[in-house]
Protein backbone atom coordinates (compact mmCIF):
# COMPACT_ATOMS: atom_id res chain seq x y z
CA UNK A 1 0.00 0.00 0.00
CA UNK A 2 1.35 3.24 -0.35
CA UNK A 3 2.08 5.97 1.65
CA UNK A 4 -1.38 8.31 -0.20
CA UNK A 5 -2.77 4.89 -0.10
CA UNK A 6 -2.22 4.77 3.83
CA UNK A 7 -3.13 8.80 4.29
CA UNK A 8 -6.24 8.39 2.73
CA UNK A 9 -7.29 5.26 4.67
CA UNK A 10 -5.97 7.07 7.95
CA UNK A 11 -8.37 10.14 6.84
CA UNK A 12 -11.14 8.30 5.92
CA UNK A 13 -10.75 6.49 9.51
CA UNK A 14 -10.41 9.83 11.02
CA UNK A 15 -13.59 10.73 9.10
CA UNK A 16 -15.70 7.56 10.05
CA UNK A 17 -14.56 8.09 13.84
CA UNK A 18 -16.05 11.76 13.87
CA UNK A 19 -19.19 10.79 12.11
CA UNK A 20 -19.93 7.88 14.07
CA UNK A 21 -19.16 10.75 17.29
CA UNK A 22 -21.44 13.19 15.82
CA UNK A 23 -24.56 10.52 15.40
CA UNK A 24 -23.83 9.70 19.01
CA UNK A 25 -24.07 13.17 19.94
CA UNK A 26 -27.15 12.97 17.74
CA UNK A 27 -28.33 10.26 19.26
CA UNK A 28 -27.59 11.63 22.76
CA UNK A 29 -29.70 14.77 21.73
CA UNK A 30 -32.79 13.48 20.57
CA UNK A 31 -33.32 11.07 23.19
CA UNK A 32 -32.41 14.45 25.30
CA UNK A 33 -34.93 16.14 23.43
CA UNK A 34 -37.51 13.83 23.71
CA UNK A 35 -37.00 13.49 27.60
CA UNK A 36 -37.52 17.22 27.80
CA UNK A 37 -40.93 17.49 25.73
CA UNK A 38 -42.12 14.51 27.79
CA UNK A 39 -40.99 16.12 31.23
CA UNK A 40 -42.44 19.72 29.72
CA UNK A 41 -46.04 17.62 28.88
CA UNK A 42 -45.92 15.94 32.06
CA UNK A 43 -45.60 19.56 33.62
CA UNK A 44 -48.30 21.05 31.40
CA UNK A 45 -50.69 18.02 32.22
CA UNK A 46 -50.05 18.01 35.58
CA UNK A 47 -50.67 22.17 35.58
CA UNK A 48 -53.62 21.22 33.10
CA UNK A 49 -55.32 19.01 36.05
CA UNK A 50 -54.29 22.06 38.63
CA UNK A 51 -55.83 24.42 36.94
CA UNK A 52 -59.43 23.92 38.67
CA UNK A 53 -61.29 26.24 40.59
CA UNK A 54 -60.26 25.75 44.20
CA UNK A 55 -63.02 26.26 47.06
CA UNK A 56 -63.03 28.27 49.65
CA UNK A 57 -61.57 26.72 52.79
CA UNK A 58 -64.94 27.39 55.03
CA UNK A 59 -66.90 25.14 52.22
CA UNK A 60 -64.79 21.79 53.14
CA UNK A 61 -67.18 20.05 55.72
CA UNK A 62 -70.42 21.48 54.85
CA UNK A 63 -73.59 20.68 53.61
CA UNK A 64 -76.14 22.36 51.81
CA UNK A 65 -79.72 22.96 51.75
CA UNK A 66 -82.09 24.85 50.09
CA UNK A 67 -85.06 26.63 50.81
CA UNK A 68 -88.58 28.04 49.08
CA UNK A 69 -89.13 30.96 50.86
CA UNK A 70 -93.05 30.83 49.40
CA UNK A 71 -93.75 27.61 51.03
CA UNK A 72 -91.45 27.09 53.92
CA UNK A 73 -94.26 29.08 56.11
CA UNK A 74 -97.72 30.22 56.06
CA UNK A 75 -96.84 33.82 55.55
CA UNK A 76 -93.74 32.84 53.10
CA UNK A 77 -91.60 35.81 53.91
CA UNK A 78 -87.79 36.67 55.00
CA UNK A 79 -88.93 37.06 58.61
CA UNK A 80 -90.95 33.64 58.89
CA UNK A 81 -87.97 31.85 57.72
CA UNK A 82 -85.40 33.26 59.64
CA UNK A 83 -87.33 32.32 63.04
CA UNK A 84 -86.02 28.44 61.66
CA UNK A 85 -82.96 28.72 60.87
CA UNK A 86 -82.12 27.73 64.70
CA UNK A 87 -83.15 25.00 63.73
CA UNK A 88 -80.92 24.27 60.47
CA UNK A 89 -77.82 25.17 62.57
CA UNK A 90 -78.73 22.69 64.61
CA UNK A 91 -78.56 20.09 62.32
CA UNK A 92 -75.36 20.67 60.94
CA UNK A 93 -76.24 22.42 58.03
CA UNK A 94 -73.40 25.34 56.82
CA UNK A 95 -74.89 26.46 53.28
CA UNK A 96 -78.24 27.89 52.69
CA UNK A 97 -79.16 28.33 49.32
CA UNK A 98 -82.04 30.47 48.53
CA UNK A 99 -84.32 30.08 45.66
CA UNK A 100 -84.78 33.08 43.19
CA UNK A 101 -85.73 36.41 45.80
CA UNK A 102 -86.43 38.82 42.68
CA UNK A 103 -89.79 40.41 42.26
CA UNK A 104 -91.63 37.55 39.60
CA UNK A 105 -92.67 38.98 35.99
CA UNK A 106 -96.72 39.27 35.87
CA UNK A 107 -96.69 39.42 31.70
CA UNK A 108 -97.03 35.27 30.44
CA UNK A 109 -97.15 34.58 34.38
CA UNK A 110 -97.39 30.74 35.49
CA UNK A 111 -100.47 30.35 38.08
CA UNK A 112 -101.39 32.74 40.60
CA UNK A 113 -97.61 33.62 41.89
CA UNK A 114 -95.54 33.08 38.87
CA UNK A 115 -92.05 31.27 38.94
CA UNK A 116 -88.95 32.58 40.96
CA UNK A 117 -87.22 32.24 37.66
CA UNK A 118 -89.30 34.60 35.66
CA UNK A 119 -86.99 37.71 36.97
CA UNK A 120 -88.24 41.27 37.27
CA UNK A 121 -85.50 43.24 38.48
CA UNK A 122 -81.77 41.53 39.51
CA UNK A 123 -81.23 44.52 42.06
CA UNK A 124 -84.49 44.21 44.04
CA UNK A 125 -86.51 41.75 46.17
CA UNK A 126 -89.92 39.90 45.50
CA UNK A 127 -92.42 41.97 48.03
CA UNK A 128 -94.22 38.97 48.31
CA UNK A 129 -90.99 37.95 50.63
CA UNK A 130 -90.44 41.20 52.50
CA UNK A 131 -88.30 44.21 52.17
CA UNK A 132 -84.75 44.67 51.59
CA UNK A 133 -83.86 45.21 54.72
CA UNK A 134 -85.23 42.36 55.86
CA UNK A 135 -83.38 40.40 53.49
CA UNK A 136 -80.23 41.98 54.63
CA UNK A 137 -81.10 40.69 58.26
CA UNK A 138 -81.75 37.49 57.31
CA UNK A 139 -78.21 37.25 55.78
CA UNK A 140 -76.57 38.46 58.84
CA UNK A 141 -78.88 36.17 61.16
CA UNK A 142 -77.34 33.74 59.15
CA UNK A 143 -73.81 34.46 59.82
CA UNK A 144 -74.68 34.76 63.26
CA UNK A 145 -75.29 31.30 63.56
CA UNK A 146 -71.81 30.63 61.46
CA UNK A 147 -73.92 29.56 58.76
CA UNK A 148 -73.20 30.84 54.77
CA UNK A 149 -75.79 31.70 52.22
CA UNK A 150 -75.85 31.82 48.38
CA UNK A 151 -78.39 33.15 46.08
CA UNK A 152 -80.48 31.73 43.25
CA UNK A 153 -79.36 33.51 40.23
CA UNK A 154 -80.92 33.63 36.72
CA UNK A 155 -78.52 34.85 34.42
CA UNK A 156 -79.79 33.26 31.32
CA UNK A 157 -83.31 34.51 30.92
CA UNK A 158 -85.35 37.05 32.57
CA UNK A 159 -89.57 38.20 32.82
CA UNK A 160 -91.37 39.69 30.07
CA UNK A 161 -91.85 42.55 31.53
CA UNK A 162 -88.40 43.25 33.04
CA UNK A 163 -87.58 46.83 32.00
CA UNK A 164 -84.15 45.82 30.49
CA UNK A 165 -87.07 44.83 27.45
CA UNK A 166 -87.72 48.60 26.67
CA UNK A 167 -84.53 50.06 27.85
CA UNK A 168 -82.19 47.31 26.01
CA UNK A 169 -84.63 45.14 23.91
CA UNK A 170 -81.09 44.00 21.57
CA UNK A 171 -80.33 42.50 24.99
CA UNK A 172 -82.57 39.64 24.12
CA UNK A 173 -82.78 36.53 21.46
CA UNK A 174 -84.92 37.30 18.54
CA UNK A 175 -86.47 34.95 16.22
CA UNK A 176 -86.50 35.73 12.65
CA UNK A 177 -89.62 38.58 12.42
CA UNK A 178 -87.88 40.22 15.61
CA UNK A 179 -90.30 38.85 18.38
CA UNK A 180 -88.64 37.41 21.93
CA UNK A 181 -88.44 33.89 22.50
CA UNK A 182 -88.45 31.43 25.15
CA UNK A 183 -85.41 29.61 25.74
CA UNK A 184 -86.78 26.57 25.22
CA UNK A 185 -90.44 25.81 23.85
CA UNK A 186 -91.98 25.25 27.70
CA UNK A 187 -90.63 28.10 29.43
CA UNK A 188 -93.06 30.62 28.05
CA UNK A 189 -92.91 32.67 31.15
CA UNK A 190 -89.47 33.98 30.19
CA UNK A 191 -87.43 35.38 27.31
CA UNK A 192 -83.74 34.35 26.45
CA UNK A 193 -81.13 36.87 26.91
CA UNK A 194 -78.01 37.10 24.80
CA UNK A 195 -74.79 37.20 26.10
CA UNK A 196 -72.84 37.97 22.57
CA UNK A 197 -74.12 41.15 23.76
CA UNK A 198 -71.15 42.65 25.60
CA UNK A 199 -73.04 45.60 27.46
CA UNK A 200 -75.56 43.00 28.38
CA UNK A 201 -72.37 41.15 30.33
CA UNK A 202 -71.49 43.90 31.90
CA UNK A 203 -74.97 44.80 33.12
CA UNK A 204 -74.80 41.26 35.21
CA UNK A 205 -71.47 41.03 36.53
CA UNK A 206 -72.91 44.59 38.26
CA UNK A 207 -75.55 43.02 39.30
CA UNK A 208 -73.99 39.83 40.52
CA UNK A 209 -71.36 42.24 42.64
CA UNK A 210 -74.32 44.13 43.98
CA UNK A 211 -75.35 41.47 46.32
CA UNK A 212 -72.39 40.27 47.53
CA UNK A 213 -71.11 43.68 47.68
CA UNK A 214 -74.20 45.17 49.71
CA UNK A 215 -75.95 42.53 51.07
CA UNK A 216 -73.01 40.30 52.11
CA UNK A 217 -74.11 36.92 50.25
CA UNK A 218 -71.40 34.26 50.10
CA UNK A 219 -71.96 32.90 46.80
CA UNK A 220 -74.22 31.79 43.98
CA UNK A 221 -76.66 28.52 42.32
CA UNK A 222 -76.38 29.46 38.85
CA UNK A 223 -79.55 28.47 37.42
CA UNK A 224 -79.26 26.76 33.45
CA UNK A 225 -75.40 27.60 34.25
CA UNK A 226 -74.81 25.60 30.65
CA UNK A 227 -76.89 28.14 28.81
CA UNK A 228 -74.53 30.82 29.59
CA UNK A 229 -71.27 31.14 27.92
CA UNK A 230 -68.72 29.84 30.05
CA UNK A 231 -66.19 32.91 29.39
CA UNK A 232 -68.85 34.52 31.60
CA UNK A 233 -68.95 32.56 34.43
CA UNK A 234 -65.25 32.69 34.56
CA UNK A 235 -65.24 36.39 34.47
CA UNK A 236 -67.63 36.72 37.15
CA UNK A 237 -65.82 34.36 39.52
CA UNK A 238 -62.68 36.57 39.18
CA UNK A 239 -64.37 39.53 40.05
CA UNK A 240 -66.34 38.04 42.81
CA UNK A 241 -63.43 36.52 44.66
CA UNK A 242 -61.57 40.14 44.74
CA UNK A 243 -64.61 41.40 47.29
CA UNK A 244 -64.91 38.33 48.75
CA UNK A 245 -64.02 34.43 48.79
CA UNK A 246 -67.80 33.23 47.18
CA UNK A 247 -68.74 29.72 46.93
CA UNK A 248 -70.52 28.81 43.33
CA UNK A 249 -72.57 26.00 42.34
CA UNK A 250 -73.18 25.38 39.05
CA UNK A 251 -76.53 23.80 37.99
CA UNK A 252 -74.98 21.98 35.26
CA UNK A 253 -72.64 18.85 35.07
CA UNK A 254 -69.31 18.42 33.64
CA UNK A 255 -65.84 18.55 34.26
CA UNK A 256 -65.14 21.65 32.44
CA UNK A 257 -67.47 23.75 34.87
CA UNK A 258 -64.63 23.18 37.72
CA UNK A 259 -61.56 24.94 35.60
CA UNK A 260 -62.37 29.14 37.05
CA UNK A 261 -65.76 28.99 37.62
CA UNK A 262 -67.65 26.78 39.86
CA UNK A 263 -66.94 24.71 42.61
CA UNK A 264 -69.30 22.39 42.76
CA UNK A 265 -72.13 20.94 40.08
CA UNK A 266 -74.95 18.96 40.05
CA UNK A 267 -74.52 14.71 39.94
CA UNK A 268 -77.40 14.14 37.85
CA UNK A 269 -76.18 10.82 36.59
CA UNK A 270 -76.21 9.59 40.21
CA UNK A 271 -79.17 10.85 40.88
CA UNK A 272 -80.66 9.10 37.72
CA UNK A 273 -79.01 6.19 38.80
CA UNK A 274 -80.49 6.31 42.04
CA UNK A 275 -83.57 6.18 41.17
CA UNK A 276 -83.08 3.35 38.57
CA UNK A 277 -81.88 1.09 40.86
CA UNK A 278 -85.16 1.37 43.25
CA UNK A 279 -86.89 0.88 40.35
CA UNK A 280 -85.27 -2.16 39.83
CA UNK A 281 -83.85 -1.07 36.67
CA UNK A 282 -80.27 -1.35 37.63
CA UNK A 283 -78.36 -2.85 40.17
CA UNK A 284 -75.99 -1.78 43.05
CA UNK A 285 -72.82 -2.97 40.93
CA UNK A 286 -74.25 -0.11 38.03
CA UNK A 287 -73.17 2.41 41.06
CA UNK A 288 -69.64 1.64 41.36
CA UNK A 289 -69.21 2.19 37.95
CA UNK A 290 -70.69 5.28 37.82
CA UNK A 291 -67.97 6.81 41.18
CA UNK A 292 -65.30 4.75 39.24
CA UNK A 293 -66.21 7.48 36.27
CA UNK A 294 -66.30 10.18 38.43
CA UNK A 295 -62.74 9.47 39.84
CA UNK A 296 -61.21 9.75 36.19
CA UNK A 297 -63.44 12.53 35.30
CA UNK A 298 -63.69 15.11 37.57
CA UNK A 299 -60.39 17.03 39.38
CA UNK A 300 -59.97 15.65 43.13
CA UNK A 301 -60.41 18.86 44.04
CA UNK A 302 -64.56 19.33 42.17
CA UNK A 303 -67.45 19.18 45.01
CA UNK A 304 -70.21 16.93 43.02
CA UNK A 305 -73.88 17.82 44.96
CA UNK A 306 -75.92 14.40 46.01
CA UNK A 307 -79.07 14.61 46.33
CA UNK A 308 -82.44 12.33 46.60
CA UNK A 309 -84.79 15.71 45.51
CA UNK A 310 -84.20 19.57 44.86
CA UNK A 311 -87.32 21.83 43.88
CA UNK A 312 -86.93 20.63 40.04
CA UNK A 313 -87.35 16.70 41.45
CA UNK A 314 -89.83 17.86 43.62
CA UNK A 315 -92.34 19.40 41.49
CA UNK A 316 -92.27 18.02 38.11
CA UNK A 317 -90.40 14.32 38.57
CA UNK A 318 -92.08 13.46 41.90
CA UNK A 319 -91.71 13.20 45.76
CA UNK A 320 -88.68 10.85 47.09
CA UNK A 321 -91.41 8.51 48.05
CA UNK A 322 -92.72 8.33 44.57
CA UNK A 323 -89.24 8.05 42.81
CA UNK A 324 -87.60 5.86 45.13
CA UNK A 325 -90.18 4.62 47.17
CA UNK A 326 -89.20 2.53 50.51
CA UNK A 327 -85.47 2.57 49.32
CA UNK A 328 -85.48 6.89 50.16
CA UNK A 329 -83.60 6.52 53.22
CA UNK A 330 -80.59 4.27 52.53
CA UNK A 331 -79.97 6.45 49.53
CA UNK A 332 -80.43 9.45 51.60
CA UNK A 333 -77.19 7.48 54.10
CA UNK A 334 -75.77 6.83 50.91
CA UNK A 335 -75.54 10.51 49.08
CA UNK A 336 -74.16 11.91 52.32
CA UNK A 337 -71.75 9.36 53.01
CA UNK A 338 -70.09 8.75 49.47
CA UNK A 339 -67.68 11.61 47.62
CA UNK A 340 -69.47 14.66 47.26
CA UNK A 341 -71.99 17.40 49.20
CA UNK A 342 -75.00 16.25 50.23
CA UNK A 343 -78.04 18.37 49.51
CA UNK A 344 -81.29 18.35 51.29
CA UNK A 345 -84.40 20.25 49.82
CA UNK A 346 -86.88 22.38 51.89
CA UNK A 347 -89.73 19.79 54.25
CA UNK A 348 -87.58 16.57 53.32
CA UNK A 349 -86.25 16.18 57.22
CA UNK A 350 -90.25 16.19 57.72
CA UNK A 351 -91.11 13.33 55.34
CA UNK A 352 -92.13 15.65 52.42
CA UNK A 353 -94.91 13.67 51.16
CA UNK A 354 -96.28 15.73 48.02
CA UNK A 355 -95.18 18.03 45.17
CA UNK A 356 -95.20 21.65 45.92
CA UNK A 357 -96.64 23.46 43.76
CA UNK A 358 -94.63 25.58 41.78
CA UNK A 359 -96.44 28.47 40.95
CA UNK A 360 -99.07 28.95 43.61
CA UNK A 361 -99.03 28.84 47.39
CA UNK A 362 -98.51 25.60 48.69
CA UNK A 363 -97.11 25.18 52.44
CA UNK A 364 -94.81 22.54 53.29
CA UNK A 365 -96.63 20.54 56.21
CA UNK A 366 -93.99 20.32 58.94
CA UNK A 367 -93.98 17.31 61.14
CA UNK A 368 -92.08 15.00 63.48
CA UNK A 369 -90.11 12.83 61.18
CA UNK A 370 -87.68 10.56 61.49
CA UNK A 371 -85.75 11.81 58.88
CA UNK A 372 -84.73 14.54 60.93
CA UNK A 373 -82.18 12.88 63.40
CA UNK A 374 -81.17 10.64 60.49
CA UNK A 375 -80.17 13.57 58.16
CA UNK A 376 -78.82 15.62 61.73
CA UNK A 377 -76.63 12.30 62.42
CA UNK A 378 -75.21 12.40 59.05
CA UNK A 379 -74.66 16.07 58.42
CA UNK A 380 -73.03 16.60 61.78
CA UNK A 381 -70.95 13.64 61.16
CA UNK A 382 -70.02 15.14 58.11
CA UNK A 383 -68.88 18.04 59.88
CA UNK A 384 -66.49 16.60 62.37
CA UNK A 385 -64.96 13.58 60.82
CA UNK A 386 -62.81 14.32 58.81
CA UNK A 387 -63.53 10.89 56.44
CA UNK A 388 -66.44 12.43 54.96
CA UNK A 389 -65.14 16.18 54.19
CA UNK A 390 -65.71 17.38 50.40
CA UNK A 391 -63.57 16.93 47.54
CA UNK A 392 -60.06 16.80 47.85
CA UNK A 393 -60.42 17.49 51.58
CA UNK A 394 -62.04 14.17 52.40
CA UNK A 395 -60.47 10.57 52.19
CA UNK A 396 -60.82 8.58 48.92
CA UNK A 397 -63.61 5.95 48.13
CA UNK A 398 -62.59 2.31 48.20
CA UNK A 399 -65.03 -0.67 47.17
CA UNK A 400 -64.72 -3.49 49.47
CA UNK A 401 -66.11 -6.65 47.32
CA UNK A 402 -68.92 -8.81 49.06
CA UNK A 403 -70.34 -12.34 47.96
CA UNK A 404 -73.87 -10.24 47.03
CA UNK A 405 -72.23 -7.61 44.38
CA UNK A 406 -75.65 -7.16 43.10
CA UNK A 407 -77.37 -6.32 45.63
CA UNK A 408 -74.95 -5.18 48.38
CA UNK A 409 -73.03 -1.95 47.93
CA UNK A 410 -69.98 -1.87 50.30
CA UNK A 411 -67.15 0.74 50.71
CA UNK A 412 -64.47 1.80 53.43
CA UNK A 413 -63.18 5.31 53.74
CA UNK A 414 -59.87 5.83 55.76
CA UNK A 415 -56.86 8.21 56.30
CA UNK A 416 -54.24 7.72 58.99
CA UNK A 417 -56.26 7.91 61.97
CA UNK A 418 -60.12 6.91 61.23
CA UNK A 419 -62.20 4.30 58.88
CA UNK A 420 -65.60 4.62 58.56
CA UNK A 421 -67.40 0.84 56.82
CA UNK A 422 -71.00 1.67 55.17
CA UNK A 423 -72.80 -1.63 54.22
CA UNK A 424 -75.94 -0.40 52.17
CA UNK A 425 -78.47 -2.90 51.08
CA UNK A 426 -79.85 -1.85 47.78
CA UNK A 427 -82.62 -4.16 46.93
CA UNK A 428 -86.03 -4.78 48.36
CA UNK A 429 -85.18 -8.23 49.71
CA UNK A 430 -83.08 -9.23 53.01
CA UNK A 431 -79.59 -9.97 52.27
CA UNK A 432 -76.98 -11.88 54.48
CA UNK A 433 -73.67 -11.52 52.45
CA UNK A 434 -69.67 -11.64 53.25
CA UNK A 435 -66.46 -9.43 52.41
CA UNK A 436 -64.41 -10.83 50.35
CA UNK A 437 -60.57 -9.71 51.54
CA UNK A 438 -61.61 -8.28 54.09
CA UNK A 439 -58.80 -7.49 56.61
CA UNK A 440 -58.50 -3.95 55.45
CA UNK A 441 -61.84 -3.66 57.09
CA UNK A 442 -61.46 -5.64 60.07
CA UNK A 443 -61.41 -4.06 63.90
CA UNK A 444 -63.78 -2.33 66.19
CA UNK A 445 -66.35 0.25 65.12
CA UNK A 446 -69.02 2.36 66.89
CA UNK A 447 -72.39 2.50 64.83
CA UNK A 448 -72.69 5.51 63.44
CA UNK A 449 -76.65 5.58 64.34
CA UNK A 450 -77.20 3.36 67.83
CA UNK A 451 -73.37 4.35 69.18
CA UNK A 452 -73.32 0.68 69.39
CA UNK A 453 -69.45 -0.88 69.92
CA UNK A 454 -69.39 -3.11 66.56
CA UNK A 455 -66.25 -5.75 66.43
CA UNK A 456 -65.98 -6.48 62.38
CA UNK A 457 -63.63 -9.64 61.84
CA UNK A 458 -62.66 -11.33 58.36
CA UNK A 459 -65.29 -12.89 56.59
CA UNK A 460 -68.00 -12.12 58.62
CA UNK A 461 -71.73 -12.48 57.68
CA UNK A 462 -73.40 -9.95 57.66
CA UNK A 463 -77.41 -9.61 57.89
CA UNK A 464 -79.10 -6.67 56.63
CA UNK A 465 -82.84 -6.38 56.20
CA UNK A 466 -84.47 -4.72 52.60
CA UNK A 467 -83.49 -1.43 51.67
CA UNK A 468 -81.15 -1.27 55.26
CA UNK A 469 -77.78 -0.28 55.94
CA UNK A 470 -75.05 -0.01 58.35
CA UNK A 471 -72.13 2.76 59.03
CA UNK A 472 -69.55 1.82 61.34
CA UNK A 473 -66.95 4.44 61.96
CA UNK A 474 -63.65 4.20 64.03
Amino acid sequence: MTSQSRSKQKCSGNFNAKENMQSNKNQVCVVILLFLLFFLFRQNSLCAQNNVIQPPEFSKNLSIYEVNIRQYTKEGSFKAFEKRLPELQEMGFGIIWLMPIHPVGEKNRKGSLGSYYAVKDYFAVNPEFGTMDDFKQLVQKIHELGMYVILDWVANHSAWDNPLTASHPHWYTKDARGNFIPPVKDWGDVIDLNYEQPELRQYMLRALKFWVEKTDIDGYRCDVAGMVPMDFWDAARKELDQIKPVFMLAEAEGPEFHKAAFDMTYGWDMHHALNQVAQGKHTAAWLDSLLEKEKSVYPNTAYRMQFTSNHDENSWNGTVYERLQDAAEVFAVYCATIPGMPLLYSGQEAGLDKRLKFFDKDVIEWREHKFRQIYTTLIKEKRENRLFWNGGFGAPIQKIANSAQKTIFSFIRKNDQNQALVLLNLSGQAQQFNLLKSDACSGEYKDLFSGAAVSVRPDQAFDLAAWDYLVLVK
